[in-house]
């Protein structure tokens, strides 16, 4: 982490070239829009052994448990799995996450959101709702190149998304002080790490410390 930002942990789908260009564009307008508060882990950048997927899954569930905050892609007509599971790891890790759905279609089970009502409603967690292709055509000017409308609609994104970064990080913690050195072990154990689990819990000890000196648990 800089010493002068705090990491989020950037969720979303890749697995094509517009997932993987996007999720990066985004995170380089948020390091931009945020003048460096919020510098992004992405999961698609993380070096493991592409043919090791326990290895892959441990990578990204350390990092997710290292950030600050975390940005999750709720787009789709059905969520990413792996983004809903990275989801739920943050709930139980007491992690401020913010749910960012930028796909105008409906989706879900007629619940207010446009998801199912199992992801709804955790303390924390805030939405950043866009209407995608209104916000790209509000952009689009005939002297301006067709490039620039994309490039300005994932700005304006991005700044929507740092503003309920800053007001997520500060909402209290839900996870008791008590109940610190329980949930810490238990985050340790329930995964399954590949890694030793002594290993693993000295990591999620120093996440732990960090995050209270940062005061984001």
């Amino acid at each position: 982490m800089s010493s002068t930002g705090l990491t989020y942990f950037h969720a979303g789908a890749l697995f094509n070239l517009k997932e993987l260009a996007g999720n990066a564009l985004m995170a380089r307008a948020i390091l931009q829009e945020s003048a460096g508060r919020y510098r992004a882990v992405l999961p698609q950048d993380l070096e493991v052994d592409p043919m090791k997927t326990t290895a892959i899954r441990d990578a990204d569930l350390l990092a997710l448990l290292s950030a600050d905050v975390a940005l999750f892609h709720f787009d789709g007509t059905e969520l990413d799995s792996g983004t809903v599971v990275e989801f739920m790891v943050a709930k139980f890790a007491d992690i401020p996450a913010v749910l960012l759905r930028t796909d105008f279609r409906r989706a879900g089970d007629a619940h207010s959101d446009a998801w199912n009502l199992m992801l709804s409603d955790y303390p924390r967690t805030r939405q950043v709702i866009v209407h995608a292709m209104e916000l790209y055509h509000g952009q689009r000017h005939p002297e301006r190149a067709l490039e620039n409308a994309a490039e300005l609609a994932t700005h304006e994104t991005a700044r929507r998304v740092i503003a309920a970064f800053d007001e997520v990080r500060i909402l209290p913690p839900v996870l008791p002080p008590e109940l610190r050195d329980a949930v810490c072990r238990w985050l340790t154990l329930f995964p399954g790490f590949v890694l030793p689990s002594d290993e693993i819990e000295r990591k999620m000890r120093r996440f732990l410390q960090a995050r209270l000196d940062r005061s984001t648990l």
